[in-house]
C-alpha cells in the first residue's frame, strides 16, 4: 500500500513591508511522503516571501511539468516560477522559457554549494532567473517547527526576515546567489 501525503494547515499572517503587503492566508500543506519538514517549512516560508492572491502551491514532487509554487494570470500565462532545491539546467532552461520570472531556493550546505559551482555559470544566459540560498541553520530551526497545525507570521522588511511561531523567533536572511 502506498504512503498518503501528510496534510498541515498553516495560518498564515504576512506582514511585507517591502512591498506594503499585508494579509492572512490560511493553507493546506500536503506534505509528500517523500518530503522531508525541511522542505516543506521552506515551501511555506517562500510563499510567505511572495504571497499573493495568485500564488499557490503545485503539485509539487508528484509532477515534472510544475513547480514547487507559481503565480498565474488570469490569461494563464506564467507570471512567475518558483524551485526549491537543486534543479537541473535542463528544468530552469524550460522554466525560463515558459515564465515571466524564474526564482531558485536551495537551501542545506555542501550539495546545494557543489550545485551552485556548475550551474552559476549556465545561468548567466537566463536573464529572467534569480537564485538565492537559506543556510542549513535556518531550515534546520524552521524543520524543528513542522506541526500539523501552524500559526505562523512572517515580517519582511528590508530583506530581512522575521519568522514567529509558537513564543520563538528566528530573524534571517536570504542569500542572493544572482
Amino acid at each position: 500500500m502506498a504512503l498518503g501525503a501528510t496534510i498541515c494547515k498553516a495560518e498564515l499572517n504576512v506582514i511585507d513591508m517591502d512591498r506594503h503587503y499585508y494579509q492572512q492566508h490560511s493553507l493546506i500543506l500536503a506534505q509528500h511522503p517523500s518530503e522531508t519538514d525541511e522542505r516543506l517549512m521552506v515551501r511555506l516560508l517562500v510563499f510567505a516571501l511572495h504571497a499573493s492572491e495568485s500564488l499557490s502551491f503545485t503539485k509539487g514532487l508528484s509532477t515534472d511539468d510544475e513547480p514547487d509554487l507559481w503565480q498565474k494570470s488570469l490569461t494563464d500565462d506564467i507570471e512567475l516560477w518558483i524551485e526549491l532545491g537543486l534543479p537541473s539546467e535542463k528544468r530552469l532552461k524550460k522554466a525560463c522559457g515558459r515564465a515571466q520570472q524564474v526564482i531558485v531556493y536551495t537551501y542545506g550546505s555542501g550539495s546545494a554549494e557543489q550545485w551552485w559551482k556548475q550551474m552559476q555559470s549556465p545561468l548567466t544566459r537566463f536573464k529572467n532567473i534569480s537564485v538565492y540560498h537559506f543556510n542549513t541553520e535556518i531550515t534546520d530551526a524552521l524543520a524543528k517547527r513542522v506541526q500539523r497545525a501552524m500559526d505562523v507570521q512572517i515580517s519582511l522588511q528590508d530583506g530581512e526576515i522575521t519568522w514567529d511561531s509558537d513564543d520563538q523567533n528566528l530573524s534571517f536572511t536570504a542569500e542572493k546567489l544572482c
